[in-house]
């Protein structure tokens, strides 16, 4: 099967082109142009007028925990479930995260999250946030089930991810992280500096050592003081780390987002860091083994004021990071799109609408709202 979209106005990393088109073979993008589209002769062929719609490449989500009433943690049919939602929403690719829990759960979870991973190339493994996390900075994750990085249980939960291990947020002040971090970074696995009490000077320390990624920026550490400018500044000043963050108003102001695109441009990565409510209607809903209310879709525990995750989609995201934060819509499309993708090292294969890269693409209409999603060359809504 192929697919020919035309007369779009496309959007991508690398800037605008109007009545572009793109013609897809099988999962790849093979030929882009604008003008006049190509003939194609072959009777298999879906052919689609944009009729002057933005066209982007899919979302990539590094962090998220849920949708439509189902968590990630609860096994390989409710990760189906739930990223229906957020595929209908322009997220094409998505990296799974669970909170923290036992050891043996996480381990069990893990390797059903790779057995998934084998049979949907849409999804791109797993993310542990937790259980190696400051307990006075574990926001909604369970203090039971926090540890410090000991040797034994980092590798058993490498060898339960069958190399499908993504990324991990660590926060490095914990005794044995460093070691940890040598080892997760030797065995390919996205190091995170998040849920931390670590400082400016710490901070540098971890990236040195190979960490390249800063989980939910701003959320779970330390803020900027300008005497004790923390882990954001020192991210913001190594070109080598990708900052994650929560735009959904709420999580971060959006002026301080548009601060840290300002501060790191080209290395910013907006994710949902969704929980189960997304595309939901607000109640309680499991986080792991604790509880989370939703009222007016903002997340928090149960009884607190803690944030617990959000009800973002991608597409959201997008329209706040254009109407409220004020970015430039190459800036806010680049931040779903080749940015998480380099962080991952797949930037040679997603991210944008060129020859060579997955025929995954969103059509918007002008008010950045979804119209049609495809990843592989198929459609998904």
């Amino acid at each position: 099967m192929s697919l020919l979209i035309h007369g779009a106005r496309k959007l991508d990393a690398h800037g605008e082109v109007d009545s572009f088109w793109m013609l897809c073979e099988g999962d790849s993008i093979v030929a882009t142009g604008h003008g006049s589209p190509p003939v194609v002769e072959r009777v298999e062929t879906e052919i689609v007028d944009a009729s002057g719609a933005w066209l982007v490449p899919g979302f990539l989500d590094l962090h998220g925990h849920g949708g439509s009433g189902h968590s990630f943690d609860d096994g390989p049919a409710a990760i189906a479930a739930a990223l229906a939602v957020h595929r209908a929403h322009g997220t094409t690719r998505s990296v799974i995260s669970l909170v923290a829990n036992p050891i043996d759960e996480l381990c069990e979870s893990l390797a059903g999250i790779a057995d998934l991973a084998e049979v949907d190339p849409l999804v791109l493994g797993s993310h542990l946030e937790g259980p190696f996390l400051a307990p006075a900075r574990r926001g909604a994750h369970n203090l039971d089930h926090l540890l410090e990085p000991a040797p034994y249980e980092v590798e058993r939960l490498i060898g339960a991810a069958r190399g499908t291990l993504r990324q991990i947020t660590l926060a490095p002040e914990l005794p044995g992280a460093f070691e940890a971090i040598d080892v997760l970074v030797e065995a390919g696995v996205l190091v995170a500096v998040g849920h931390t009490e670590a400082d400016f000077e710490m901070t540098r320390a971890a990236f040195d050592r190979g960490a390249r990624l800063v989980t939910h920026a701003f959320n779970a550490m330390p803020g900027i003081h300008h005497r004790q400018p923390g882990p954001v500044v020192a991210a913001f000043e190594d070109e080598r780390v990708t900052i994650e963050l929560i735009l959904d108003g709420e999580h971060v102001h959006p002026d301080v987002a548009a601060l840290a695109f300002t501060a790191a441009p080209g290395r910013v990565a907006l994710v949902t860091d969704a929980m189960a409510a997304a595309g939901s209607g607000d109640g309680d809903y499991a986080l792991g083994s604790l509880t989370v209310t939703v009222r007016d879709g903002l997340a928090v525990l149960r009884g607190t004021h803690t944030l617990a995750g959000s009800t973002l989609t991608q597409d959201r995201a997008l329209r706040l990071a254009i109407t409220r934060a004020g970015l430039s819509p190459r800036d806010a499309v680049t931040a779903l799109t080749l940015t998480p993708a380099h962080a991952l090292g797949l930037d040679h294969r997603h991210g944008l609408l060129a020859p060579g890269f997955a025929a995954d693409a969103v059509l918007l209409d002008h008010e950045w709202r979804v119209q049609h999603v495809w990843a592989d060359g198929k459609a998904l809504s």
